[in-house]
């Protein structure tokens, strides 16, 4: 059994950062069709702004609305207007097919990686 990847969010924008939050990031619901995340799910939050690195779960944001919401304590390494990936891992006997995106600076679907 291996921990391979199984989905990526690439260069999204942080929208807001809410140190007030109880942990978590909000992801647009789409986003997280798109790379089939679920809510509650843990992720690897990278900052290619500043090169932090951390782990938190998901939280469904709003359809369409772009948001990419950095909750909690975590607002002290991520703040609004940093570029991120967003990356999830599964355990794994075979190889995997990863879904990865690229979106644009409004956080919109622009193509699979």
């Amino acid at each position: 059994m291996r921990e391979v990847l199984q989905s990526k969010i690439h260069k999204a924008y942080v929208t807001q950062a809410d140190l007030g939050y109880i942990g978590s990031i909000t992801i647009d619901e789409e986003l997280l069709e798109l790379v089939d995340l679920w809510p509650g799910q843990k992720v690897l939050i990278v900052s290619n702004t500043s090169g932090a690195r951390l782990e938190t779960y998901v939280i469904k944001g709003e359809r369409g609305s772009g948001e990419i919401c950095v909750n909690g304590a975590a607002a002290h390494l991520v703040k609004k207007g940093d570029e991120i990936i967003i990356i999830s891992f599964t355990f794994s006997d075979s190889p995997v097919t990863p879904k990865q995106i690229l979106v644009n600076e409004k956080n919109q679907f622009v193509q699979f990686l």
